[in-house]
């Protein structure tokens, strides 16, 4: 069917099945923010926008007496940049920065003379350049853009009108979104920048409207919920509705829930403490209950201006990377199943696939026993652990589920483990 722009034919677009599949992503923000590397990605609003005293000092700490945030672009973003794929070799999309709310584009776009990669800084493509990459790797390739612009002039004059004019949004931000769809033909368009003007001042129904009709990958593109205020969480593809959204129970839409290494910021930090990191158990908790609730997990990381991951998010991504090479059966191409977790605890989590059940414990029991109560056994019923030869004895206890022996393991600091159950209810 040919969709018109309007929600109620949008919304009723099924989401391209391989979302579903792929379950874990890398979000990637990097931008003209990386230089300062201070803060947040948020640097120059608080600078500029907000004045705030802090941003003040570190300005006139580290650079000379009127330094202007576009100076800082043609510092940075080095010619050496070149995101080590190899970190992500256990995800299944990647989603990139092409544009924040500075307005910075990260390749060469028509409409942004002189404010983007290939005319300043690294003189590169780097959306198309991380593109072919991740494709030689077989990763989906997401973008992420800014529908807004902090400081653009066509931007506040289209605000002080109280959006009833749409300069920006004709000369600016539609031919953006055209062209990346047009050059880069995404998998994924992860909308933001959206909240302070309504869906029909970002021309959001027109747009997706050509998406799911006319565009290359109009078959294909999967998109989030921020076209407009009042959008998050209601209209869209897959829902994020908020920055590090979780759920309590299991949502009747897809959703993804984005959250970030750096607990206090998206963009790299240079004043960034190990405190402030997650480790890998936070890690794993986040991705195994946002699976479990029918959920994908994308896991943002913030190059440093160069384009290095450093080692502490190479780390961390590499040890997401081998718990999954041992425990994604349990993760990718899986469904909720009819319970989510033990109703006791929200230590044990359940995925399924098809008949077969997937339990996952984030703390070894100390009598090496683990109790379900939701599962329900046959005299058929078989139980694996991940990663581990051979099948597991258990015994079943009459309306109180199973006690599963498992294996003696030495102590260790991973979190999550899956055991395998097929023939049960």
């Amino acid at each position: 069917p040919r969709y018109r722009p309007d929600w109620a034919s949008l919304d009723a677009r099924p989401l391209p099945a391989w979302f579903d599949r792929a379950k874990v992503g890398v979000f990637v923000h990097w931008g003209v923010f990386s230089v300062p590397a201070w803060g947040s990605e948020w640097f120059w609003w608080h600078w500029q926008g907000q004045r705030d005293a802090a941003y003040e000092r570190f300005v006139r700490r580290r650079f000379p007496p009127g330094t202007t945030y576009a100076d800082e672009a043609g510092k940075c973003l080095s010619c050496s940049f070149a995101i080590p794929t190899e970190s992500f070799s256990a995800l299944r999309y990647v989603v990139l920065t092409t544009k924040h709310h500075e307005g910075f584009a990260n390749w060469g776009s028509p409409v942004s003379w002189n404010w983007n990669s290939v005319d300043t800084g690294p003189h590169r493509d780097l959306v198309g350049e991380l593109g072919e990459a991740l494709r030689e790797s077989n990763l989906r390739y997401g973008l992420y853009h800014s529908l807004m612009e902090w400081f653009n002039p066509l931007y506040l004059a289209d605000k002080q009108s109280e959006f009833k004019t749409q300069s920006f949004v004709l000369k600016k931000t539609m031919p953006e979104l055209y062209d990346l769809v047009l050059k880069y033909k995404p998998d994924l368009i992860w909308s933001d920048g959206d909240w302070e003007a309504p869906d029909s001042y970002w021309n959001s129904t027109s747009f997706l409207a050509w998406l799911y009709n006319d565009s290359p990958v109009k078959d294909t593109v999967v998109v989030n919920d921020r076209w407009g205020r009042g959008c998050s969480c209601h209209h869209g593809g897959f829902y994020n509705c908020a920055d590090k959204y979780r759920p309590g129970t299991l949502p009747d839409h897809k959703w993804e829930m984005c959250s970030s290494l750096d607990k206090l910021s998206w963009g790299y930090r240079s004043n960034m403490s190990l405190a402030e990191v997650m480790d890998e158990k936070s890690v794993i908790e986040e991705l195994v209950q946002t699976v479990s609730l029918g959920g994908n997990y994308l896991l943002n990381v913030g190059p440093t201006k160069e384009g290095v991951i450093v080692p502490i998010f190479q780390e961390r991504l590499l040890a997401l990377g081998r718990w999954l090479d041992t425990n994604g059966e349990a993760i990718y191409d899986s469904q909720p199943w009819r319970v989510q977790m033990e109703n006791s605890t929200d230590t044990v989590w359940y995925t399924s696939k098809g008949p077969v059940v997937f339990a996952i414990f984030l703390l070894w029991p100390l009598d090496n026993v683990l109790r379900l109560c939701s599962p329900i056994p046959s005299p058929g019923t078989q139980v694996t652990l991940l990663g581990f030869g051979g099948t597991l004895e258990w015994q079943e206890q009459p309306g109180k589920g199973m006690l599963i022996s498992l294996p003696y393991m030495q102590p260790s600091p991973q979190s999550g483990w899956a055991v395998k159950l097929e023939g049960v209810k």
